[in-house]
């Protein structure tokens, strides 16, 4: 399982000096200025760091993940080496960094990002690419707005060329993100792999482009107005030299969307669709000037509907995401664990009034809540609404499960506790919301991944809820709760 989380450590930037210069209002640009533009230099990393290139690992990476080697390179006389930490390794859950150039490129004068790559062992990197600045320089404002990534790039033992190709080269005239990539262990063990001669090109081979929204698939939702929902699936994939088909994850900013009735649904050039009228739009997208395969059919029908609002005593609740009651700390409400394909689960606020989670192409998802666990022993009920537009089929269900982190308060060492309560598609509705008050007690169930059941342990360190599904994608979900009678 690789868990990893996308959230930078700011390393402190030398500031360039500044010169003011002073000129007259009454004075004309002459003509003859040569305005200064951004460097096209290709070079990521050939025998070291190119101009401007600086290493900035993600929050939580393993920090010295990252070194020069001179002993493993492909040619030249040194290597980038990325070790991958094992499982528990106390200096990093997994290895990730950006390698940014604040100073910015123009890279449209190229077609892909190449690399020679090697590893000790056979693995998969899990994500792979380019475009990512974290969105911020001390320089200027940056907005990390056309990241590329490659998931799950295999690699092997002996030094292959690699091939990650631009969506538009057009868009990169002013580039920040050169290279980034984040790995956690595979199986619980850490490996090494090394990459060379990191630089773009214009291979002038990068052919038959196929873009895609929602992963080519037509989509037809049930929506509300001012409830914002995200295009997922945006992918862009070319015929290589090869004859590979290689896709690659683009992001929304490569795209221009278009809806088919603006007065019903109105399209962000970041992809977030908001529904502004009663109707039908369907929502198409381009990339440089294909036409992308897949499409969003919203069928408008009015105004978000509130959950019931909780009325219970706030001595008696102990509230993990609630608007009626102050919450305990969360770490997230989706974790994204590999073997996931649920997205969403950040707060959204509903027309500026409430906020809700809304999880999108749902098979499990955790929200986590261990820092610090929650002591739920002197609670006897879990409550929860959750609703969902999707006609029910008899053999759809939703899964609702507890884990407790035991005694030792920490994910595994063989104490942890968990169970789940299955519902049954005669205990859901479409087009409603279900108030659900669950007994602790009823918890018995031994869904958690091999663990003891819930209900038989203490319940002072319930430090995750999940939710899992067969058959529903879309499910919104509010006061979420813990309480006593």
């Amino acid at each position: 399982m690789k868990n990893v989380k996308r959230i930078y450590s700011k390393f402190t930037l030398l500031l360039g000096l500044i010169f003011a210069v002073s000129v007259s209002c009454e004075r004309e640009v002459s003509g003859d200025v040569d305005f200064a533009k951004f460097s096209n230099s290709p070079d990521v990393y050939i025998d070291g760091f190119s101009g401007g290139l600086e290493y900035r690992p993600f929050l939580g990476s393993k920090l010295n993940a990252f070194t020069v080697d001179g002993n493993e390179r492909y040619q030249g006389e040194s290597s980038m080496r990325f070790d991958v930490p094992n499982f528990g390794d106390p200096a990093g859950a997994f290895a990730g960094a950006i390698f940014p150039d604040y100073g910015g490129r123009d890279l449209s004068g190229y077609d892909a990002l190449t690399f020679w790559a090697k590893a000790t062992r056979a693995a998969t990197i899990n994500e792979i690419g380019f475009g990512n600045d974290f969105g911020e320089s001390q320089y200027r404002t940056l907005e990390s707005k056309y990241v590329v990534t490659k998931q799950n790039l295999r690699i092997s033992t002996t030094w292959t060329k690699y091939v990650i190709p631009i969506p538009d080269p057009s868009k990169l005239t002013d580039e920040s993100g050169m290279f980034w990539y984040a790995e956690g262990p595979e199986n619980g063990d850490g490996y090494t792999f090394w990459v060379d001669e990191l630089k773009y090109e214009k291979l002038g081979t990068i052919a038959q482009p196929k873009p895609a929204i929602f992963n080519g698939a037509d989509e037809v939702v049930q929506a509300f107005i001012d409830v914002n929902l995200g295009i997922t699936g945006l992918t862009q994939t070319f015929n290589l030299a090869s004859g590979i088909n290689e896709t690659v994850v683009a992001a929304p900013s490569y795209f221009t969307f278009e809806s088919s009735d603006v007065e019903v649904a109105r399209v962000s050039e970041l992809g977030v669709v908001t529904p502004v009228g009663a109707g039908t739009a369907v929502v198409t997208a381009t990339l440089d000037g294909v036409r992308a395969e897949g499409s969003l059919t919203l069928q408008v029908g009015g105004n978000f509907e509130f959950a019931p609002t909780p009325t219970r005593d706030a001595a008696t609740v102990i509230s993990i995401f609630s608007d009626a009651y102050t919450n305990v700390p969360v770490d997230n409400y989706n974790g994204f664990f590999g073997g996931q394909t649920t997205t969403g689960g950040a707060v959204e606020i509903i027309a500026g009034l409430e906020n809700v989670l809304i999880y999108e192409n749902l098979n499990f998802v955790a929200t986590s809540f261990a820092n610090p666990t929650v002591d739920a022993s002197g609670m006897t009920f879990l409550h929860v609404d959750i609703r969902t537009e999707e006609p029910i089929d008899p053999a759809d269900f939703v899964v609702i499960e507890l884990i407790d982190f035991g005694p030792d308060n920490a994910f595994g060492g063989g104490n942890d506790t968990g169970g789940g309560i299955t519902f049954a598609s005669a205990n859901l509705d479409s087009g409603s919301w279900i108030s659900l008050d669950i007994p602790l007690a009823n918890f018995t169930n031994n869904t958690g991944g091999g663990l003891g059941g819930f209900a038989s342990g203490a319940r002072a360190n319930v430090a995750q809820l999940v939710f899992a599904s067969g058959g529903i994608s879309t499910l919104t979900v509010d006061n979420i709760y813990f309480y006593t009678e």
